[in-house]
C-alpha cells in the first residue's frame, strides 16, 4: 500500500468515524450493548468540539499525505471536507444542532425501547411464574 492510499484510509476512517458517532445510537436499538461502545465515541466527538481538540486520524492523514509528497491540510476534517460542502460555513451552529438532535432522538429511541423490553421481560416471568 502506497502513502496516498494510506492517507485514503485514514479519510475514510474519518468519516466511518462521524458516520458512527451520528447513528450509532440507532445501533443500539438493534444491539443494546452497542450503546457501550457509542458512549465514549459520543464523548470523544463532544470533546473535539468543545474543546477544539485535534482528532488523532487528521494527525494521521498528514502524516502519509507528507510522506506521499503532498502537503498536509491546512484545516482540520471537518473544515475540509464537510464544512462549506455539505452545509454552508455561516450555519455551523445550526448543523451542530441538528446534529445533536439526531443522536438526542436515537439515545431516546434505545431507552424507550430499553423500557419496552423490561416491561414485556417481567411481564412474561410474571406469567409463568403464575
Amino acid at each position: 500500500m502506497g502513502w496516498k492510499e494510506l492517507a485514503s484510509v485514514f479519510l475514510a476512517l474519518h468519516f466511518a468515524f462521524m458516520a458512527y458517532v451520528l447513528l450509532g445510537g440507532f445501533l443500539a436499538w438493534k444491539w443494546p450493548k452497542a450503546i457501550w461502545f457509542h458512549l465514549p465515541a459520543i464523548g470523544w466527538g463532544i470533546a473535539l468540539i468543545g474543546f477544539g481538540l485535534n482528532c488523532p486520524l487528521t494527525y494521521g492523514q498528514n502524516w502519509a499525505r507528507g510522506h506521499a509528497g503532498e502537503a498536509p491540510l491546512t484545516r482540520g476534517f471537518v473544515d475540509t471536507y464537510i464544512e462549506g460542502v455539505l452545509y454552508p460555513e455561516r450555519f455551523v451552529h445550526v448543523a451542530q444542532a441538528v446534529l445533536a438532535l439526531i443522536v438526542l432522538v436515537s439515545y431516546v429511541g434505545f431507552f424507550v425501547l430499553r423500557r419496552r423490553r423490561a416491561r414485556a421481560q417481567a411481564v412474561g416471568v410474571g406469567q409463568r411464574v403464575s
